[in-house]
């Protein structure tokens, strides 16, 4: 790897979410990767995700890290998200010359040089690369805890605002894993305290 240049893309993924923590990973490719295999992580089936994950894990520098549900809650969700970003750059044992991020924002305080991309899932295989593996990363995550709150579907939804979550928030409750400052979950605490 010619250290000159030392490129990393980082994408973030469960902002949109209603529960559990913002994802986020940094990668630095390895010269030997086959970029034409890396694509939004959005575009892909669950199974290939799972396949090119490991191979982006074993073909790259990279570093997966997340913002818990207190910090979402307490900073906002584009900060969270920035810090769990900011969290995958440094965790990254070589130090990049760019980072390329997906988006429109930078994490505060970077001592790196940043540029956001618009689409960047979609033009830069490093930053696919990192969509794949933090969504890789999060669906895990979220499976594990769906086997405990079967009643909310978390296994099909990944916590997304469907009916079928709304229904059963309304019916069982917000749990611990949801981020209470997010409306559906605001809304019904609020009126459970009037």
């Amino acid at each position: 790897m010619n250290k000159n240049k030392l490129i990393a893309g980082v994408d973030e993924v469960g902002r949109g979410s209603w529960i559990g923590p913002v994802f986020s990973a940094a990668v630095i490719l390895k010269k030997n990767i086959n970029k034409n295999l890396l694509k939004d992580s959005k575009k892909i089936s669950g199974k290939e995700r799972k396949q090119l994950s490991n191979y982006i894990k074993k073909n790259s520098i990279y570093s997966i890290s997340k913002a818990s549900i207190k910090e979402i809650d307490k900073l906002n969700i584009l900060q969270a998200t920035l810090l769990s970003m900011k969290r995958a750059i440094n965790n990254l044992k070589h130090k990049p010359n760019i980072i390329l991020i997906d988006g429109t924002h930078v994490p505060k305080n970077m001592s790196y040089h940043c540029k956001t991309i618009i689409r960047g899932d979609e033009k830069i295989p490093a930053i696919s690369a990192a969509s794949i593996i933090a969504k890789v990363a999060r669906d895990r995550y979220i499976t594990r805890l769906a086997k405990n709150y079967t009643s909310y579907s978390w296994h099909t939804n990944f916590g997304y605002g469907t009916k079928k979550h709304l229904k059963a928030i309304n019916k069982f409750g917000v749990t611990i894993h949801h981020r209470k400052t997010f409306k559906p979950m605001y809304n019904i605490l609020l009126n459970k305290k009037k």
